[in-house]
């Protein structure tokens, strides 16, 4: 059955509510910067993309050049600029991973070549940012690993020399299939055997191993410290009775005998009297003329 009651009319739906996405401004607003001016675009630098980056880097760098430098609003447009750009530090610093330095560090120094480039730019000039900073903060970098990576200090001239013994090495290797000699090196390179070989010298002195590090290898475990090699003090010992066998042997009877209850059986010199029948400042006597007798002859032995 249809029903014959009024139809009740039909309210309208609410318009629907559009928003238009925000901008990069209105997302990553920064607090304004000093006498109430923000420059355009350089809210959140550290959040936009590359495209924006460079594209906000341009107007910066355009504004930065207008200001007066040392004023506060030239430190503020430099330090915008710095953030917009960071990710050419990060990105050159992934070139250098699986160093002993941390990434921290090289990311430190990279900033430093990164401020550097920017206080030399001219935008008048044309040329891309990017392709302007990244030899001086790969330069900024290099020259920390120069500076602080080796264990061991070298001179400049040896580690310039590594890094080229290095390329050389490489390139000699994928010529003839082995390692080649220190003598093919030095051809290559046109310096003389001898230069090349304090080079493979100086290049062991880049990293150092821990004495407590583990040893891992065919002879089972444990440290370097364990691998070392120790002086042995009867060696010295064994060297002195060698030589002195032959001078002891042409003593008379009682020389030998004192010597043996002095220096064998450790007898003081008034024992060694008693038992020898004799005062003790006749033995001591005895002792200063026989150690004086086997002196000199060790010393000739030595001499000759």
């Amino acid at each position: 059955m249809s029903s014959t009651g009024p139809v009740p009319p039909l309210i309208p739906a609410p318009p629907l509510r559009t928003c238009a996405p925000p901008t990069p401004s209105a997302r990553t607003a920064r607090p304004a910067a000093p006498g109430g001016e923000e420059p355009a675009g350089a809210a959140g630098p550290s959040r936009a993309s590359t495209v924006d980056a460079r594209q906000l880097s341009v107007s910066l760098f355009r504004r930065l050049a207008a200001l007066e430098e040392g004023t506060a609003e030239y430190a503020y447009v430099r330090n915008t600029l710095v953030e917009l750009n960071l990710s050419l530090v990060r990105f050159a610093a992934r070139r250098f991973r699986g160093r002993a330095e941390s990434d921290e560090d090289v990311v430190q120094v990279g900033t430093i070549g990164l401020i550097k480039a920017i206080n030399r730019f001219d935008p008048a000039r044309g040329v891309d940012f990017a392709s302007f900073a990244m030899p001086t903060i790969a330069g900024e970098m290099k020259r920390f690993f120069r500076d602080t990576g080796w264990a061991v200090r070298v001179p400049r001239r040896l580690q310039e020399l590594r890094i080229a013994l290095a390329r050389a090495t490489d390139a000699l290797e994928q010529e003839l299939g082995r390692h080649p000699s220190t003598a093919e090196l030095a051809e290559r390179l046109g310096i003389s055997e001898k230069d090349a070989a304090e080079g493979e010298r100086a290049a062991s002195g880049y990293t150092a191993r821990s004495l407590d590090a583990p040893a891992a290898d065919e002879d089972g475990p444990g440290t370097l410290t364990h691998r070392l090699g120790a002086e042995e003090e009867a060696y010295e010992l064994v060297e002195c009775l060698a030589s002195l066998g032959p001078l002891i042997s042409e003593l008379d009877e009682r020389d030998r005998l004192v010597l043996s209850l002095r220096f064998g059986a450790e007898l003081t010199q008034a024992e060694i009297g008693a038992r020898m029948g004799v005062s003790q400042m006749q033995v001591s006597r005895l002792l200063t003329r026989i150690l004086d007798r086997l002196r000199a002859g060790l010393l000739q032995e030595g001499a000759a």
